[in-house]
């Protein structure tokens, strides 16, 4: 596999620009603007697990404590003065009172500890005032505006989530996927943080209406990232304009 970042450990980050601004993309899920002290994750999800027994599909109920564990670590190891989470962070409208009282408690003592924000999603567009936080629409800081789901329009700068961005990559002894983030220079879209969330292959329409030419993704495989071109992905037969 080519054009690995970092050590691989779960600490693994890559520099990407965006607008002229710094990001690490972390092998977590999570992006780091370390200027403005800053994580952003995308579409926890949290209780999609219980929503589903709900309906009769019996899933293990740990997906809001995994997706919790996972952003105390990232929290712990990042010491972000703020989080941004950009829509979708509760899977339903009801989701937030499903949650157990332990999975609150540390979900309380993560808003308590940094200046916290809920950017509104499709599927929770009013997040639970009764646990803290701003809830706002979209969040503009420097040159990134951050929204859930990105425009149609190229805004310079727009970091968005909501796809579930993933990519499968040959390699000399077989495929490899994951989830992953991809950009152009001009947007990003953040993979899902979700423990229990599912992904759009970045060669799907509705990526590619977004990112119609060349683009690079950071592959998240077995908590290692790994940085790849579009031509890389796509093949040689695939239609694109433009560089990164």
């Amino acid at each position: 596999m080519n054009a690995r970042f970092g050590t691989g450990s779960a600490g693994d980050q890559t520099a990407l620009t965006v607008n002229g601004a710094t990001v690490l993309a972390d092998a977590s899920g999570a992006l780091f603007w370390p200027d403005r002290g800053l994580l952003v994750v995308a579409d926890l999800h949290l209780e999609k697990g219980s929503a589903f027994a709900a309906r009769g599909t019996l899933l293990p109920p740990y997906d809001t404590a995994a997706t919790l564990a996972r952003l105390e670590a990232t929290c712990r190891r990042l010491a972000p003065r703020r989080v941004l989470c950009l829509g979708d962070s509760f899977h339903d409208p009801r989701a937030g009172a499903r949650v157990s009282a332990d999975d609150g408690r540390r979900l309380a003592g993560l808003i308590q500890a940094h200046d916290w924000l809920w950017v509104v999603g499709n599927h929770d567009p009013a997040p639970p005032p009764d646990w803290g936080g701003q809830v706002v629409d979209d969040w503009v800081e420097g040159p990134l505006v951050f929204r859930h789901e990105a425009q149609d329009i190229t805004t310079a700068g727009e970091i968005s989530g909501h796809y579930h961005p993933k990519a499968s990559v040959p390699t000399r002894a077989r495929r490899v996927g994951g989830r992953c983030f991809i950009t152009d220079g001009h947007r990003l879209v953040l993979p899902a943080f979700g423990a229990y969330t599912g992904g759009l292959d970045v060669r799907d329409a509705a990526l590619r209406r977004l990112f119609p030419g060349a683009f690079s993704i950071v592959l998240l495989h077995r908590d290692r990232g790994y940085a790849f071109q579009s031509a890389h992905i796509l093949g040689d037969d695939w239609p694109r304009t433009g560089t990164v």
